[in-house]
């Protein structure tokens, strides 16, 4: 394996998300990025294949998970003391990125995080707290409101979604410094858009250019909370608390330290997150801190990432640059002394310990035994970290590919190329096959900031989680129905279906309640509500849901699609023929024009008995063929009465009458036919159901209104009816 270019190293510190500062519409990972052109950065060369077992100390599912307490208030004592590594104690985690895995017995791993805890619940409602705080404090007099802001949050106001619309109105806040105005304007967008981490920067630098520490501390917070993965982010927040809190102060290390923890456990795992890691060792180095440099080394390497090459170099640097005793931890020391000391037939009780050095890491004495006991030591300090990195290195070589073909792992809100989308599709699959749940959760969270828009994977990441978490798929659904993706049907359905498989009977209810609100008109919507009140036995509701449909139909066509609907379920269900018929036939007073009513009224009559039901289906029959349907489609209906008839009439004159009135069908037919031959052209009124005749014609010669054996297979016509002379050979030819 080859290490990576040395230009790589000069630009590891470089952004890899994009641009921050440009003002340009439409990237919310970085505004500018599109138009300025993808951000370059210098990438190693794809590393070759080694076989090796994954790294034993890659962290945990439960690292995914930052813990928010240290975003805000000091830790305890015991968290200062708490060697690298060890986050502070009963941290609040992020909920955006719960850990959502259950162990083989299902049980819950003490890792989970349910994101609507409590714990996460008291953590949001601090900060809307301080935010409410902020502004009794702030604001005591009604300030008016920037003369041009009115125009731009009308537009926002009337199109949500127009995502110019929002840059404009913040650029607007922005520039006029506006704080109240700022406040409303960046709530309301990042209810609609909180992966635009780059607004998140902004928001809280408003806050403290007004002097509001507290509220752009708190800012952060929320940001962090809707977008953990964000590195930038991260670094932002890291920079704001370094540049706020006084580093006279006992805490103000530990506090740092603890939220750069907080960092790598939410963010660490990505990819991408070499600048975070950089950045953490960098300020250890900077206290002198060379054990937690070490520390931290020892989990980076075993992360696959983008520069993961690079840190082993940098790790190396490190290790020949300090004296182990400086860099190592106290029991680590102490066991590779012991283990030379075996090897070289030297003890390490040759000098006494003092008072104030701890048995076991006292120098030697012999200037070269010395010398040869530190080179040993770094030997087997690389050389223990040597196989993890293999094993990093043949996991990082199984992703390359994957990671290089994605080219914007920012959200926007213009759509991602189908190369894109596909090997999002494909990376997930190969990491829900090989990889561990915590990598796959974390790959599922990347994904969907860049796919954010696309119901496909947040359907995708619901499914995953099913086998894990039940509390982590309802968080997966409510963040895309109710900030994502509200107008999206598909993915509403499967969380309305999934609250109904646990029992929820009235969040399902409230979901595709919320829905129909949202996208009203949406003939599926209504269905699903009318099949749910049905599953549950509140038949009446179910009726009154589509009664209601079919009365406020937009058109003829609607309401006649939902008076079928209520008739099926009237007959069928609530077992009341007469309802489903006097549904039908005023339906088919209103819309005389739908074939599809004389069906479905056809169907209803042939369900019965045939027999004792003759009149009925003889006047379905009569309404279709005195209608103004297409010929076609009255000629359809009129070889079918006559087939009625045929086999089931019980009076010889109505068969001889519907034959008669067949054949002045056919002949008005041919009449028609010839006229369009010659040029003549079809009334326009007749033409608009031209396809839904053709298709309901279809159905009927392919026996379509055949519900139960008791009804007339209309598949048993024997006879050519458009043929006079055959049907002669049964009957003699009409008196003339």
């Amino acid at each position: 394996m080859e290490t990576p270019d040395q230009s790589l190293v000069n630009e590891a510190a470089e952004p890899m998300t994009g641009i921050l500062d440009s003002d340009t519409a439409g990237d919310c990972g970085s505004p500018g990025a599109e138009a300025a052109g993808a951000v370059e950065t210098s990438e190693p060369d794809a590393p070759a294949d080694a076989l090796v077992v994954p790294p034993a100390d890659t962290p945990a599912l439960a690292s995914a998970v930052a813990p928010a307490d240290a975003l805000g208030d000091a830790p305890t004592d015991a968290a200062v003391n708490a060697p690298v590594g060890t986050p502070s104690p009963a941290p609040e985690p992020v909920p955006e990125m719960a850990a959502l895995v259950e162990d083989e017995a299902g049980q819950v791993l003490d890792s989970e995080i349910i994101p609507d805890s409590p714990s996460n619940m008291e953590l949001e409602d601090t900060s809307k707290e301080g935010l409410e705080d902020g502004l009794d404090e702030l604001v005591t007099d009604e300030v008016p409101f920037p003369a041009e802001y009115e125009k731009f949050w009308k537009v926002v106001e009337e199109n949500p979604e127009d995502f110019t619309g929002w840059t404009y109105l913040l650029q607007h806040v922005e520039q006029e410094n506006h704080l109240v105005a700022a406040r409303k304007a960046f709530d309301a967008f990042f209810s609609r858009y909180p992966y635009c981490y780059g607004y998140w920067k902004k928001y809280a630098d408003i806050e403290r250019r007004q002097g509001n520490i507290k509220q752009a501390e708190e800012v952060y917070r929320r940001g962090l909370q809707a977008i953990p993965l964000s590195v930038d982010l991260w670094l932002h927040y890291i920079s704001f608390l370094k540049d706020c809190l006084d580093s006279s102060e006992p805490d103000t290390e530990a506090r740092i330290r603890s939220v750069y923890e907080n960092a790598v456990l939410a963010a660490g795992t990505d990819f991408r997150s070499d600048r975070l890691w950089e950045a953490y060792i960098n300020w250890e180095m900077e206290l002198g801190n060379l054990a937690n440099v070490t520390s931290v080394y020892d989990r980076i390497l075993g992360i696959p990432t983008q520069l993961y090459s690079h840190h082993f170099q940098r790790f190396r640097e490190h290790v020949q640059g300090n004296l182990p005793k400086h860099f190592l931890s106290l029991d680590e020391f102490i066991r590779l002394r012991r283990e030379l000391a075996v090897v070289n037939g030297h003890s390490g009780e040759e000098v006494p310990p003092g008072d104030d050095i701890p048995p076991g890491t006292e120098d030697l004495t012999d200037p070269a035994k010395l010398v040869t006991e530190i080179e040993n030591m770094r030997h087997k300090v690389v050389e223990s970290r040597q196989e993890v990195f293999n094993h990093n290195e043949h996991e990082v070589s199984k992703r390359w590919a994957f990671e290089e073909a994605i080219k914007r792992p920012y959200f926007h809100v213009k759509p991602l190329e189908k190369a894109q989308l596909n090997n999002w599709k494909e990376y997930l699959d190969f990491e829900i096959e090989n990889g561990t749940p915590e990598r796959v959760v974390v790959l599922f969270e990347r994904c969907l900031i860049a796919c954010a828009l696309y119901e496909d994977f947040w359907i995708k990441y619901a499914k995953y989680l099913e086998n894990h978490s039940i509390e982590g798929v309802r968080h997966i659904y409510k963040k895309a129905c109710k900030t994502h993706l509200p107008k999206k049907p598909m993915v509403h359905f499967l969380w309305a279906a999934f609250e109904e498989q646990q029992g929820n009977i009235e969040e399902a209810r409230g979901i595709l309640q919320a829905l129909e609100e949202a996208v009203p008109g949406l003939a599926m919507v209504r269905l699903r509500r009318v099949s749910l009140e049905r599953r549950h036995g509140n038949l009446e509701e179910a009726e009154s849901l589509l009664q209601d449909a079919m009365n406020n139909g937009k058109n003829a066509s609607e309401a006649s699609f939902y008076a079928i609907k209520l008739a099926r379920q009237l007959f069928k269900v609530q077992k009341s023929l007469q309802k489903a018929r006097k549904v039908l036939v005023e339906a088919i007073e209103r819309d005389q024009q739908s074939p599809r009513l004389y069906l479905n009224l056809l169907e209803l009559e042939y369900s019965s008995d045939v027999k004792q039901n003759e009149e009925q289906i003889l006047s379905c029959f009569d309404k279709a063929l005195s209608s103004p349907l297409p010929i076609e489609t009255r000629v359809t209906f009129s070889q079918r009465k006559v087939e009625f008839l045929e086999d089931f009439g019980s009076d010889v004159n109505k068969l001889m009458s519907a034959y008669d009135e067949h054949q002045t069908l056919l002949k008005e037919q041919e009449s028609t036919k010839r006229k369009a031959e010659n040029g003549s052209q079809e009334p326009e009124p007749k033409k608009q159901r031209t396809d839904d005749t053709a298709a309901v014609t279809g159905h009927m010669m392919a026996g379509d209104m055949q519900t139960n054996h008791s009804a007339y297979n209309y598949n048993w016509y024997q006879y050519n009816y458009q043929n006079p002379w055959n049907y002669g050979q049964y009957y003699p030819p009409p008196p003339t």
